[in-house]
């Protein structure tokens, strides 16, 4: 099979690491990418948003399966682009269409499906540009901290927790005004905030059949102990000490299993990946927010530990053979330490170069995964706020932990920081 991956970040480059080795794939072709997946196939330079150039691409390079990373492009309706299309219709898309990528793109329509389908969540209202008022009357009746969140697409970002109900009041106003994250946070949903640890679970969907991967739990704050302010994810580990069988049983029947009569009943088609954001409260799951691809960093531990062809899982998703498909799970731990530029989630240089000290010999376990790199004039250099991945697995997190971290220390460039408490804390 001949594969595009439509990304540039460490989710991407993971996805391709997974399916290097697989004996369907033919040839892989990243959509831009970075230095990293330029050492497993040919980087091209396409932006995931301008579909009739990924469709030229599809059909000039006989792509087979496109892999869709980013949330955008699937909000956005790449997959509805590809069906329409007769010229490109019988290439695999791996990622919902827009009516399933809502899940993500609206707040407000993922909170009314979880309440149509009696799928625990935070209790919610969602108000739009002419409804202020009730807004903030909604805001009084709740207790803090307050939880305000842009109900568009806001790159992570659009989630405002405080104990001040003035600040609280204050981000709803900018939000619905356009002035704090755009059009994404012209509709706002507010939040009853639920006090628990979080767990990152996927599933493999065609609508019907479901295969579960191994849960995850990442680091958010960019700080040690969980401080200072939230960044994509600063590390993850596998398996997560606090998801017992007994948790994940009520994960299937309470979210999962729901979710997907939901999309069947609401007539909704859903062929991909599908991200619950989960809370453990008082032994039970909540949905903290849905997600329509893989995440990231977790997507760099989740598939390591997938024994199963990853390619060949795709194909029998997109084939609807998903449910002839045994998924096999590692019993090992995997551990993801992320290196990140000084300043970031702040502001922060690019450009750096990187190297790996020449004394450092790679050990089975260990993976470098490549997310805010490029190349200039043959060198690697820093690209983005998170650079790389550090990726160790072993028998326990421990272990895993200690290879991840004896990787980072290897990796060189000017600026870098990281957590020193990946897989101690939870």
């Amino acid at each position: 099979m001949r594969v595009l991956i439509l990304g540039s970040g460490g989710r991407e480059h993971a996805i391709g690491l997974k399916i290097s080795d697989s004996s369907l794939l033919d040839a892989t072709f990243f959509g831009p990418g970075n230095a990293g997946t330029e050492e497993l196939g040919t980087n091209v330079p396409l932006d995931p948003m301008d579909f009739p150039a990924v469709v030229e691409f599809v059909k000039t390079e006989r792509i087979d399966m496109v892999v869709v990373g980013p949330e955008a492009p699937l909000v956005a309706g790449i997959a509805d682009h590809f069906a329409k299309d007769k010229s490109v219709a019988h290439v695999s898309v791996i990622g919902p269409k827009k009516a399933g990528a809502a899940l993500e793109g609206s707040k407000k329509f993922s909170k009314e499906f979880m309440h149509r389908h009696r799928i625990p969540t935070a209790k919610y209202g969602a108000f739009g540009k002419g409804e202020v008022r009730e807004a903030l009357a909604f805001l009084k009746k709740m207790k803090p901290p307050y939880v305000v969140k842009a109900s568009g697409l806001a790159a992570g970002k659009g989630v405002i927790v405080t104990e001040q109900l003035s600040e609280a009041e204050s981000a709803v106003r900018s939000m619905t005004r356009g002035e704090a994250f755009g059009a994404a946070g012209r509709e706002v949903v507010i939040e009853e905030f639920l006090k628990g640890v979080e767990v990152s679970m996927f599933a493999v969907t065609d609508g019907h059949a479901w295969r579960l991967l191994s849960p995850a739990m990442d680091y958010k704050r960019i700080g040690d102990g969980n401080t200072g302010p939230n960044t994509g994810g600063m590390g993850a580990i596998s398996p997560v000490p606090h998801v017992t069988p007994e948790f994940m049983e009520k994960v299937k029947n309470q979210v999962v299993i729901p979710t997907i009569r939901g999309l069947q009943r609401d007539e909704i088609p859903y062929s991909g990946f599908l991200f619950f954001g989960l809370m453990k409260v008082q032994g039970d799951p909540y949905v903290i927010e849905y997600n329509c691809r893989l995440g990231d960093p977790e997507t760099q531990i989740v598939l390591p530990l997938l024994e199963t062809d990853l390619l060949h899982l795709m194909d029998g998703l997109a084939s609807g053979l998903l449910s002839e498909i045994d998924v096999t799970l590692s019993p090992k731990a995997a551990t993801a330490v992320i290196l990140a530029s000084k300043g970031y989630p702040g502001d922060y240089k690019k450009g750096a170069p990187i190297t790996l000290d020449s004394a450092f010999k790679m050990a089975p376990g260990q993976q470098l995964v490549h997310a805010g790199t490029t190349k200039k004039e043959g060198q690697t250099v820093t690209a983005g706020g998170r650079v790389m991945a550090c990726v160790g697995m072993g028998a326990d997190v421990k272990q895993a932990a200690e290879k991840a971290y004896a990787l980072a220390e290897a990796v060189q460039f000017e600026g870098k920081t990281h957590r020193s408490d990946i897989g101690t804390i939870a």
